[in-house]
C-alpha cells in the first residue's frame, strides 16, 4: 500500500481508522525557522490524533530543534512536544539526539548549533524493537571485570558477552549533511529542511517490520516514504504544500 494524500494533515488524519498507524517518523516545522510556503499548524490537535491512529505498541519519531525567542532565549518548543505527548497518554521511549557534521555558521555569541531532537514516543510499550548495531571499536577481551554503580554508592560487575564484533547502537546519532549527502536525490534540495536518508532508515527498521504502515503527516520531501517503500513497508504520507507534494511524489514513485 501507498497513498500520498494532498490535504491539511489534521483534517487528512481524522479519516484513518483508530489504532491503524505501526510507525509515525516525521519532522514538523517549528519555530518558523522555514517559512514552509508560509502554512501553519495546530499541534496539539495533530497530537491527539496521532494518539488515536497510532496502534498500541505503536511508535512515533518526532523530530525538532527549537529557534530562538525575541529575548533572545531558545523557545524549548521541542521539550514542550515532548510533555504534551507524554500528558495525553504517550510514553517518551526514548529521547535521543541527530547531530549533524554541516551546519551553517553561528551567531557571535553562541556555539554551533550541531542537533535535534528524535524523541522516540510509544503507545505503551513499543511493539517493535529491532535496536541497531555498530562496530565496536574497543573489545575486551582479558578476564578484567567491569563494574556499574548502583542506586546506593555500591558497584556490581557488569554481565555481557565480551569480545563481540558489534554492539547496541547509541542514541546519538552523527548524519552526513549537506548536499549530495543527506540524500542523493537532486530534486529533494528544492523542499527548504530535509532530513537524511539514513535516518529516516535506521528508525523504520528499528521500529516497524515489514508489512506495516508507516505514516509521514508533514512529508516534505518525501524521505521518509522513500525508504519506507524501499524497506517494503505500507506508507501513508500527507502533505499541505502542493509544490512539496510533487516533489515527494517523484522521489517516491522513481
Amino acid at each position: 500500500m501507498l497513498k500520498l494524500l494532498h490535504g491539511d494533515c489534521l483534517e487528512v488524519m481524522k479519516q484513518l481508522d483508530n489504532d491503524s498507524i505501526d510507525l509515525t517518523v516525521t519532522s514538523p516545522p517549528y519555530d518558523n525557522l522555514r517559512t514552509y510556503n508560509g502554512f501553519t499548524f495546530d499541534f496539539e490537535s495533530i497530537a491527539k490524533e496521532l494518539y488515536r491512529i497510532t496502534k498500541p505498541g505503536g511508535v512515533i519519531v518526532w523530530i525538532v530543534g527549537d529557534g530562538h525567542d525575541k529575548k533572545g532565549s531558545e523557545t524549548l518548543t521541542s521539550f514542550k512536544h515532548a510533555l504534551y505527548f507524554k500528558e495525553i497518554g504517550f510514553n517518551i521511549h526514548d529521547t535521543m539526539i541527530y547531530q549533524k557534521n554541516s551546519y551553517p555558521f553561528p551567531p557571535s555569541n553562541r556555539y554551533y548549533q550541531q542537533f535535534e531532537y528524535m524523541f522516540v514516543i510509544s503507545k505503551g510499550k513499543p511493539k517493535t524493537t529491532n535496536i541497531q548495531t555498530q562496530k565496536t571499536i574497543w573489545k575486551k577481551d582479558s578476564d578484567e571485570i567491569s563494574t556499574t554503580r548502583n542506586s546506593d554508592g555500591t558497584t556490581s560487575s557488569m554481565k555481557y558477552a565480551k569480545g563481540k564484533d558489534e554492539r547496541k547502537m547509541d542514541n546519538v546519532w552523527l548524519m552526513n549533511t549537506g548536499f549530495m549527502r543527506t540524500t542523493k536525490d537532486k530534486i529533494a534540495y528544492k523542499h527548504p529542511a530535509i532530513f537524511p536518508d539514513e535516518l529516516a532508515k535506521r528508525h523504520i527498521l528499528s521500529w516497524s517490520n515489514e508489512g506495516d504502515i508507516v505514516l509521514d503527516c508533514f512529508m516534505g520531501s518525501g524521505t521518509t516514504g522513500k525508504i519506507a517503500k524501499q524497506l517494503k513497508r505500507n506508507f501513508i504520507g500527507i502533505e499541505i504544500s502542493e509544490e512539496y507534494m510533487n516533489i515527494a511524489t517523484e522521489r517516491i514513485n522513481a
